[in-house]
């Protein structure tokens, strides 16, 4: 065995950060930016998420998404409840590492993908509906989508690299975010103030931190590529915010704190397919693209369009993932992480990219539109109008995110 206690010990701990992503980074990141009357039912969105996607990457999750492979597209059943794995086992596809550890590890990233798409969907979805769609979504979107590229699957046979999620997490969430709002409709109230900003800046930083263990962690051993990783996460992160920040300024006379934060999330989501692959100067240009691509998104695209992405899942993930896997392509030094991209003199890498963006996209794109179309037409997918005014607090839950002291 090829087990290495020190590669064991950065995964648990990565394994925790990204846990701390969305329980509770996500969560009071979305929390925050929800008007009072729906927080409540927003965190929990993002807990009940993480929760059934998890029960169902134990019971055949993990086997479709890292099983043997069958025919490019999907992984057999032979890890199905896990059943045959022992305690010491080193995992198949990095035999460094115990295989629970690794199994627990793609665990979190399954889970937070769903997880994210709930920011599309806040204050106007029946609860029902989104637990449905979760463990649909897991099954027939995610874990097709990461056996193809990360399992052995057609994509990873074709070349198409991403180093820990930008298609696997971050397109796939972002185009289900947009298909999903789509079909759901506007909210009968558009104009969304959000509930605590401050709530939102721990969520930022919350995220932002446990995104050293998404990206550095996806390294999958303690090296000079996680070292980097995590290095040049964090540049594009700081980046992203800036470059958000001085157009807003620039374009609108005054720098937000929500602008900020956004673009932090814009400019970590667009490094994570290319993180283990580029060096320093191509994280600062991919933290600065990312923060500006995604404001135009975000500010413009939305806007033009008129579709009610509520939390901007689509301009920040899904655009943010797109462009950071084609950028890859550009930026990667072979001597970082085995990859070389346009500035090394490899043109070659940005067709395998171009293809796994457009495939997972259509897939993504398809699939999504079916699971809500059959869940819609089982149990109906939004509240009734009296409830979306009132709040999914008190009608869904019985609960209030502030109760009113009381007077004696």
């Amino acid at each position: 065995m090829n087990i290495n206690p020190a590669d064991n010990v950065w995964i648990l701990v990565s394994t925790a950060l990204v846990l701390l992503m969305s329980i509770p980074g996500l969560a009071v990141f979305y929390g925050g930016l929800t008007r009072t009357r729906s927080v409540l039912n927003t965190i929990m969105m993002v807990f009940s998420a993480f929760g059934v996607v998890s029960l169902i990457w134990i019971i055949y999750g993990y086997s479709l998404s890292f099983g043997s492979d069958v025919g490019g597209m999907i992984g057999s059943l032979e890890y199905f409840l896990l059943q045959g794995i022992n305690l010491t086992d080193p995992a198949p596809p990095s035999d460094n590492l115990y295989h629970y550890l690794f199994i627990f590890f793609q665990m979190t990233f399954a889970a937070i993908t769903v997880a994210l798409m709930a920011g599309a969907f806040i204050e106007r979805m029946k609860f029902s509906a989104w637990l449905l769609v979760a463990v649909l979504w897991g099954t027939f979107v995610y874990f097709p989508v990461a056996h193809w590229i990360w399992g052995g699957g057609w994509l990873s046979n074709l070349g198409t690299v991403d180093f820990a999620g930008g298609l696997v997490v971050h397109e796939t969430s972002g185009l289900g975010a947009l298909v999903g709002a789509l079909l759901l409709g506007k909210r009968k109230e558009p104009i969304m103030l959000p509930a605590n900003l401050a709530l939102v800046a721990i969520g930022t930083g919350l995220l932002w931190f446990g995104w050293f263990g998404f990206n550095g962690g996806s390294a999958l051993g303690i090296s000079q590529v996680a070292v980097s990783a995590a290095f040049v996460t964090t540049i594009a992160a700081f980046m992203g915010g800036l470059t958000w920040m001085f157009a807003e300024w620039i374009l609108f006379k005054k720098p937000t704190s929500l602008g900020m934060f956004t673009g932090i999330i814009a400019g970590l989501a667009t490094i994570t397919p290319a993180s283990g692959f580029v060096d320093i100067v191509g994280g600062l240009i991919i933290g600065i693209l990312g923060g500006l691509i995604c404001f135009v998104a975000v500010v413009y695209v939305k806007n033009r369009f008129g579709y009610d992405d509520s939390l901007d899942v689509f301009g920040v993930h899904g655009v943010g993932g797109m462009l950071g896997a084609l950028l890859l392509a550009v930026f990667a030094k072979p001597e970082i992480g085995e990859v070389a991209g346009i500035i090394s003199g490899n043109f070659s890498q940005i067709l395998p990219q171009i293809i796994g963006i457009i495939s997972v996209g259509i897939y993504t794109v398809a699939l999504t539109f079916v699971i809500f179309k059959v869940v819609d037409a089982v149990i109906g997918l939004r509240v009734s109008k009296d409830e979306e005014i009132e709040g999914l607090d008190e009608n869904i839950h019985g609960e209030r995110m502030m109760n009113e002291p009381i007077k004696f």
